[in-house]
């Protein structure tokens, strides 16, 4: 079950601390810097749930907010400095799904989150396990095991596989699985997207030079095909 979250968030030591915080509780995050970037996002990608600050530097969270409401239900939260109640009564007018002041604790937009997913997509959201047959990944643990037997994967060998999961059945473009592993603003070759997915096929595949999960779309990504 995805349990990815869009962050729109212009602080970034917040950003930071956000982002870090909710991946070590194992989640997924995208984070954005402008609300232009994080609607872009939401345009080609499909996430659970969006935190969203209101002062941005471009487009405001409320316009942010009406934008992802004219086509999308997921549930929005907004964290935001201007904590008033005539902003949070305009936030949850404009379909936010609840509003934190700055400066929140962290552990209660957890809970929120939670909440959130809860109400939203029910008991699926809480469960932090991805399967295929006898590969199973536990999110909430980052672990993960090939015939009951834990295998051990780097991080950006986490990532992908995670990423290929949750888009099983699907064609992913090089590019956008790159930018989701490595970040848009990262300077590694783009070449580092193909030795990883080697790495990773040598690692939950029974022959790697024949792959029968990760395959292969000559000229566009890759595509993760369930046993």
């Amino acid at each position: 079950m995805a349990r990815d979250i869009l962050l729109i968030e212009d602080d970034r030591s917040l950003g930071a601390v956000i982002k870090d915080f909710l991946e070590r509780e194992g989640y997924l995050v995208q984070w954005c810097t402008t609300g232009e970037e994080g609607l872009t996002f939401l345009e080609h990608t499909a996430v659970k749930l969006v935190l969203l600050d209101i002062m941005l530097p471009d487009i405001d969270g409320f316009t942010v907010c009406t934008k992802i409401r004219s086509t999308q239900s997921l549930p929005v939260i907004i964290i935001s400095a201007r904590s008033g109640d005539d902003d949070q009564i305009t936030g949850l007018n404009l379909g936010a799904d609840d509003y934190m002041g700055k400066p929140f604790s962290i552990g209660l937009l957890l809970a929120k989150i939670k909440s959130q997913l809860r109400r939203s997509y029910g008991k699926q959201a809480e469960t932090p396990f991805l399967r295929d047959k006898d590969l199973v990944v536990d999110t909430a643990s980052r672990t993960v095991c090939l015939n009951e037997t834990p295998i051990s994967l780097t991080v950006k060998e986490y990532e992908l596989l995670v990423l290929l999961l949750e888009n099983a059945g699907k064609t992913l473009q090089k590019d956008w699985l790159f930018d989701m592993v490595w970040g848009v603003d990262c300077f590694s070759e783009p070449s580092t997207l193909t030795v990883h997915i080697g790495k990773l096929r040598e690692k939950i595949e029974a022959d790697p030079k024949k792959p029968r999960r990760i395959k292969t779309v000559w000229g566009v990504g890759y595509r993760y095909e369930t046993l």
